[in-house]
């Protein structure tokens, strides 16, 4: 199986792919009951899908992201190191940031357990 395509990584782009389309079910099917997630821009992290759900209407109420995962880089077993080029704009679509930031998933019994921001090692940008 080509690394790129492995069940875990097609669980991670049905994630973005919610994510991206604002639709809540489609990104809580990906993810356990009580998933832990950063507060990205905010500090932190909340618990589970109703504190998810609340951060990102937040979220989504102050700015406009998208997050496209560009590479999968398997690290431990369920865990994976995802370059994603994230691109942000105002709710008046001036742009606020275009670059490239690392989300590690733990993954556990097919579903996403937990999400961190993290810098991404030299040399694996647009690896």
């Amino acid at each position: 199986m080509h690394p790129q395509h492995s069940p875990d990584i097609e669980l991670l782009r049905a994630a973005y792919a919610g994510f991206n389309a604002r639709d809540f079910d489609a990104a809580f099917a990906t993810m356990s009951t009580d998933v832990a997630w950063p507060r990205a821009f905010k500090g932190g992290f909340v618990r589970g899908h109703e504190e998810v759900r609340a951060y990102w209407t937040e979220q989504w109420s102050e700015i406009n992201p998208h997050v496209e995962p560009t590479t999968f880089h398997p690290e431990s077993a369920g865990t994976i190191l995802v370059d994603v080029h994230q691109i942000v704009h105002d709710l008046q679509g001036t742009l606020l940031a275009d670059t490239h930031v690392g989300h590690r998933f733990t993954i556990k019994d097919g579903l996403i357990q937990s999400m961190e921001v993290c810098e991404l090692p030299t040399g694996i940008e647009n690896a």
